[in-house]
């Protein structure tokens, strides 16, 4: 009988007794697999705490004003120090109106003190058969002349009949206001007579209550800036979007603290066509 070598021997004594092996065994696959293994790297980059939301939802979402305030708190210690001193934002969150009425009533309530809008207003109502009547046909078929003599001018009134024609002929809709994005918004309703960037601005905070309007043209806002910046002089268009680019996404906020900043103050001349808006957005809703 053969006998087996010694080399045979001694593989049979490693199989039936690994540990008592002195030979090295190389783990290849183990290694091959730890080497795909991601590793957890405790220097990298902590997640920044201020990164904006990638969903902002409209401002009379329920928690959306305190998320708001939370963000900003983060990314501006200027403005944190307005948000505790002021009370926080309030809009109306009852059934909106129909983006054509809100705009028609924009137009009235253009340069006119609150009283004086509300008045016109009323008049406007009666004329028309109520506000379920301010349809785009129904102002089309008002003359120029009946708006003249309930205290609307012939400039308001072409204003109105333009508002209605591009409602009429299909380039402005309700429906397609409230699905445009800002930008597409604020092309569409400036190319109407009468509807200049404020008007669209003060339309979008306050009627839509979109989050992410900075109104750069208005006086309010750019004093409130000027003066919680420490700015040498009244703030351009340019300068505001870079001053307030920290406040994106919600820059609707920021500027509503611009404006509490200056009616504390006493500039309360700056403030008061911002009034009439949320007082015609007031009295639309109620």
């Amino acid at each position: 009988m053969k006998r087996p070598s010694k080399i045979t021997t001694i593989v049979n004594e490693i199989s039936q007794n690994p540990s008592t092996s002195n030979i090295p065994i190389r783990p290849q696959k183990i290694r091959k697999l730890i080497s795909k293994t991601p590793v957890n790297n405790t220097n990298s980059n902590p997640v920044n705490p201020h990164n904006p939301p990638k969903i902002v939802k409209p401002l009379t979402f329920q928690g959306e004003i305190d998320l708001a305030l939370q963000y900003l708190r983060g990314t501006d210690p200027l403005l944190a120090t307005l948000i505790d001193k002021h009370r926080p934002p309030t809009f109306d969150s009852s059934t909106p109106s129909p983006p054509f009425i809100s705009l028609a009533k924009s137009i009235l309530y253009q340069q006119l003190a609150v009283n004086a809008a509300k008045s016109i207003y009323n008049r406007f109502l009666s004329l028309i058969g109520g506000e379920e009547s301010i349809l785009p046909d129904a102002v089309l078929s008002i003359s120029p002349q009946q708006l003249r003599q309930i205290g609307i001018s012939q400039r308001k009134a072409s204003y109105l009949h333009d508002l209605a024609d591009k409602y009429v002929t299909g380039v402005l809709s309700d429906d397609s206001i409230l699905e445009m994005n800002d930008e597409m918004l604020f092309e569409m309703l400036t190319s109407v007579k009468g509807i200049g960037p404020w008007t669209v601005h003060m339309f979008m905070i306050f009627s839509l209550h979109k989050p992410d309007v900075l109104p750069v043209s208005d006086l309010g806002v750019r004093k409130g800036v000027k003066a919680l910046y420490g700015l040498n002089q009244l703030p351009g268009d340019l300068k505001m979007e870079e001053v307030c680019e920290k406040w994106r996404p919600y820059r609707s906020v920021g500027s509503w603290y611009m404006w509490r900043l200056m009616e504390a103050k006493g500039a309360k001349a700056t403030s008061s066509n911002v009034d009439a808006v949320a007082a015609s957005v007031e009295a639309t809703s109620s």
